[in-house]
């Protein structure tokens, strides 16, 4: 193939202040300031690309196709390990860098990079394969399949696939995670890196490269930045001569834009945006303690990762009276600016727009009421139907409803998490939830939890990962 050219603008100043973005290729460090992007405040410089080095011929199995899986956990052990120490200090340097480009203040990455090395848990991915596969034997090999009607015996294989990620920059898990799920179905896989998290995907591969040089798994992995929509790169890179799928994370314009290269032998695996919605029964009033309780635990959904993951809950359907649901704002709002796991106590200020959209509220006395400032310590709306903007920056709108089935007719194809309190409710609203197109309930606080192995926005991964293949007769 040969190299065609990028559509990527060559630098034409020194990198300066701007971060350098180094790139994962099959196992080597590719570093270079050939092309910037961004301003000259939070901009950064890449490698040259090379279309060439970017793909595995066909001609040849993905390098981890003989490898037991067992030995493929044994590497992600590992390199959970070398991230978790960080020898070298570039899980360090990462964490820098991400500060310096990306949206997430300081103190939610260190601790969401603090997490990454319990995401490589052996007992966690032996999980994710029973659950997703029903087990290793149909990654090692052909699995037996008996009992046919007809009388033949079959045998299938979860076959190693050729994968090209569009990887979303919100939470740097979801880098390490595509890693893990990556090398449980043994595939090739090369990341298109999101804009706003540059450098935890190749922190880890690189982590992965020190902790077994040259093993097969370390050489089925690329990690590399273009920017998002060039068509002289994608129409390149994105068909079935290279890669069986293609696994889209990412807002509404990615996704429509990966859909353009969707065709035969080449299959769309998409993370869809979602938006996320809590149901608070009456329960909530019954002291001032279930009171405190919901409203923090509200509070932990509406903030995750600073209310930018897709689990954040946005609209709160509250089961009471108005001066009860009034009661549940004010200490909902009092939660907001609490620091925790996943966000900090404090966000960005609103954006002009949104605070216009809330200002028009506040003049409306009786059907809206609105608690907080635009300072991204977090605003509570209250009102009767949910309001026509999407809130964002730690903005929660509070819906009164009579009843949690009154809830229900809000939930969509687009939501993807519902937090229910009290728990022991779940079951009156979940058949409904899941009809409506929900594709998670959990109990209150607990939507930023997501266990890896259980289906996720709808699939199970790994078996969308991997190709089937018959072998009958």
């Amino acid at each position: 193939m040969s190299t065609p050219t990028t559509g990527i603008a060559p630098a034409t100043t020194a990198p300066g202040p701007r971060a350098a973005v180094f790139h994962m290729i099959k196992g080597d460090v590719v570093t270079g300031a050939v092309h910037e992007f961004g301003s000259a405040d939070r901009g950064f410089t890449t490698p040259a690309l090379d279309l060439d080095a970017l793909v595995w011929p066909r001609i040849q199995p993905p390098p981890a196709l003989d490898v037991p899986l067992a030995e493929v956990m044994d590497v992600l052990v590992e390199t959970g390990k070398r991230i978790a120490a960080d020898p070298d200090g570039l899980m360090a340097e990462a964490l820098d860098a991400a500060v310096r480009t990306g949206t997430l203040p300081r103190d939610v990455l260190e601790r969401s990079y603090a997490a990454l090395p319990r995401l490589f848990d052996r007992r966690s991915m032996e999980f994710q394969v029973d659950q997703e596969l029903g087990g290793a034997d149909v990654v090692d090999g052909w699995r037996e399949v008996g009992d046919a009607p007809s009388g033949r015996r079959h045998r299938v294989r979860a076959f190693p696939p050729r994968l090209v990620h569009i990887l979303a920059g919100n939470a740097p898990g979801v880098s390490a995670l595509s890693i893990i799920r990556g090398a449980l179905t043994k595939g090739v896989h090369l990341f298109k890196l999101p804009s706003n998290d540059l450098f935890t995907a190749p922190a880890i591969l690189r982590a992965m490269a020190d902790a077994a040089p040259g093993h097969p798994v370390v050489r089925s992995f690329s990690a590399v930045y273009w920017r998002g929509g060039d068509e002289r790169v994608e129409g390149t890179l994105f068909r079935p001569q290279f890669f069986d799928k293609l696994v889209a994370w990412g807002g509404e314009s990615a996704l429509r834009s990966a859909q353009r290269y969707v065709g035969p032998g080449f299959e769309l695996v998409a993370f869809d945006p979602k938006t996320s919605i809590s149901l608070i029964g009456k329960e909530a009033f019954v002291s001032d303690k279930t009171l405190a309780d919901a409203a923090d635990r509200a509070a932990t959904d509406a903030t995750g990762m600073n209310q930018q993951a897709c689990a954040s809950s946005r609209f709160q359907f509250v089961e009471g009276t108005t001066d009860q649901v009034d009661r549940f704002c004010a200490a909902l709002h009092e939660r907001l600016g609490v620091e925790r796991p996943t966000c900090s106590a404090v966000g960005s200020p609103l954006p002009p727009a949104l605070r216009e959209e809330i200002d028009g509220m506040r003049d409306i006395e009786g059907l809206y009421r609105v608690w907080g400032d635009y300072s991204g310590t977090g605003v509570v709306v209250r009102s009767e139907e949910p309001v026509d903007f999407h809130p964002d920056g730690r903005v929660v709108n509070v819906v009164r409803v009579r009843s949690l089935a009154d809830g229900l007719r809000h939930a969509n194809v687009a939501t993807q998490t519902v937090g229910v309190y009290p728990s022991e409710r779940k079951a009156e609203v979940r058949d409904g939830l899941a009809a409506a197109g929900v594709q998670r309930v959990v109990e209150l606080g607990g939507a930023v939890g997501m266990e890896a192995g259980l289906p996720h926005d709808g699939f199970l991964p790994l078996h969308r990962f991997v190709r089937w293949v018959n072998d009958e007769g």
